[in-house]
Order: structure tokens, then sequence, then C-alpha cells
């Protein structure tokens, strides 16, 4: 089994209200990688940087056994971004980018990746997003995430590769935009009416929802909340390690989108909460630095609460007598 990744190596540099870090380790392929080897290895990295790009993060991606055989070196500057985070920290501000050696990048796949079996088109020009696509053999699942600018500005290529992928990851407020309705439900509906087997919505600190058009209308939804914490230093990269870890779990559980309506619901549903443990941990410092030390056994601590605190009672028939319910007192006749 192999996992492929293609987007964005960068240099960051972020201030929030708990520190502030200058031209960390960055970039969309960089969050998804070093989430995604905590399940699988090893993850084949595709993107660009520049001839200034330190010795020192090309060997912390060899230290988490990544592979970088298709990350090219282009002559130039490596991509920056630099932002701000104020005490919503849903929201960055974006004080400069600068593009550089990304802005001509155009994604040529080593051979020995063109027979990935999991692909994670990560958040870039949906129309390198399709090079991608046209250079991979048999994969067994693809995986593309997007952000408002392509929505804004190539919304034909954007709707071209949606239906040629199998879920699609999307904030809350781009699934709107994208389907122009207030309703998630309708955005939903919308962009999986193009093609895919489903959509993960994310929600930032308010969790990831699925919408799934391989379920009958009362299953195809779910819900996880994401970690409560009392601190977070830094949410950069939050949802790129949520698709690591989301796409690291159907990777080790070796899964492929079913024949059969119905079958997909649980190893996704697992996934979606592997994916906010993930993304619970990775807030907690700044840049990859909590994600370098964190384990499989983190994530299932964490696992095994999420699961504690989501559970509830089924709904108790007055004809029953609710005896349990009363004996818990949660309910009273």
């Amino acid at each position: 089994m192999s996992i492929l990744v293609v987007g964005s190596v960068a240099l960051d540099s972020i201030q929030t209200p708990f520190g502030k870090v200058r031209e960390a380790l960055g970039g969309s392929a960089t969050y998804f990688s070093v989430a995604a080897r905590l399940y699988h290895q090893p993850v084949h990295l595709v993107a660009v940087v520049g001839t200034d790009f330190p010795q020192a993060h090309l060997d912390s991606f060899r230290s988490f056994n990544i592979d970088i055989a298709g990350l090219q070196v282009a002559e130039g500057q490596t991509f920056r971004w630099s932002g701000r985070y104020d005490y919503d920290l849903n929201t960055a501000e974006t004080l400069d980018t600068q593009l550089n050696v990304f802005a001509s990048f155009h994604p040529q796949l080593p051979e020995e990746y063109r027979d990935a079996e999991y692909v994670f088109l990560a958040n870039i020009d949906p129309v390198l997003q399709l090079e991608v696509l046209s250079q991979i053999r048999q994969p067994k699942l693809t995986v593309l995430d997007t952000m408002n600018y392509w929505i804004s500005y190539r919304k034909d290529a954007l709707t071209e590769a949606i239906s040629a992928v199998d879920i699609v990851l999307i904030n809350e407020a781009e699934a709107r935009q994208y389907a122009n309705t207030f309703s998630l439900v309708r955005a939903a509906n919308k962009i999986l009416s193009l093609g895919p087997r489903a959509l993960v919505v994310k929600k930032g600190e308010y969790g990831a929802m699925l919408f799934s058009r391989d379920l009958d209308p009362r299953q195809g939804c779910f819900f996880a909340p994401a970690y409560p914490l009392e601190k977070i230093n830094d949410p950069t990269g939050a949802g790129d390690s949520f698709a690591g870890g989301f796409m690291g779990h159907l990777a080790a559980s070796k899964y492929a989108p079913p024949q059969a309506k119905g079958q997909m619901a649980d190893v996704i549903r697992r996934a979606i909460v592997h994916g906010s443990v993930v993304a619970s941990y990775t807030v907690e410092d700044f840049g990859v630095n909590r994600l370098r030390t964190m384990t499989l056994e983190d994530v299932t601590n964490r696992y095994s609460d999420f699961k504690r605190f989501t559970y509830f009672e089924p709904v108790c028939p007055v004809a029953d007598g609710c005896e349990r319910l009363a004996a818990m007192g949660g309910w009273t006749r």
C-alpha cells in the first residue's frame, strides 16, 4: 500500500497570541505527509522548493521516513507564507504570500509513484490536480482538498477535478461558496451530484461532518466534534494534518470505495475521528513540532476519549417503561 501527496512545501512565519515562529517548515504536503506517516510508510511527497530550502528540513523529511524523491528543487526561492491569528483562531490574517518557485510548479511524478494506491491532492490549482490524476495508473482511492481562491478563479477546472475523485475535503464556508447556497446540506448534495462518493466538511474548532451518497438519507451524515483543548498555540496545518490522519487510517485499513451501497459507513467514520485526533495534536504547538513527537499510542488514547464523550443512550420508548433511563436519573415519567 502506498500513499502519494501532491501539494506545497513552504516556509511559514506565524504569529498567534501565544507566540511566533519564523520560516518554520510548513505547506499542505508537509502537514499531510508528517501526519499520514504515523499510519503508513512510506509516504511519497511531490512538491517544489527553491535552492534556498534548508538542509535541516530535508533531513526532517528523511527522519520521518517520508519519500522525497518527488520533491523538485528549482532555481530560486521557496514558497513563503506569513500569517497572524488573533483570539479567533479559526481565521488567519495573511500578511504576506510569496509563491516564488511554486508559481511555476508542474508536478512530475517519478515512475514508481504512478502506481500509488492512495492519492491525496492537497490544496493546489485544480489544473495541477488534474495533471496528477492523468499520471496515476490505477489508484484505489483519490481524495481532493481545495480552497476559496480556486472556487473564485478556477471553478470550471475545480468542478472537473471534483468529478474525477472519490472523496472531497472542503471547509464549511467553501462548500457554501461553491454551491452558492446558505444550506450546508444543499451544498453537500450539489457537490456529491458531481460524482464523488463522499464529502468531508471541515468545521475548524467545531469538528468535521461527513456526507455520503453511498448511504440512505438517515445514515448519509456523520458528525465528529473537535477535541476539547484548553490551549491552542497554532492552528496552521490543522486541516492538512486532519487529511493525513484521515487518509492514513484509510490506507492502513486497506480501504477502497465499496461496490455496494452502505458499505463505507464505519471505516469512513473512524477515519474522520482519526483525522480529528491528529489535528488536535497539531494545534498544540507551532508548525509540525507536535507531530514530530506524537505516536500512534497518543492517537489511540484520544480516539478512546472521542468514543467516550460522544456516546449517549438510545431513545427509550415510553411503552418500555424506561426503567434503565429512570434508574440513571436521565428520564422520568
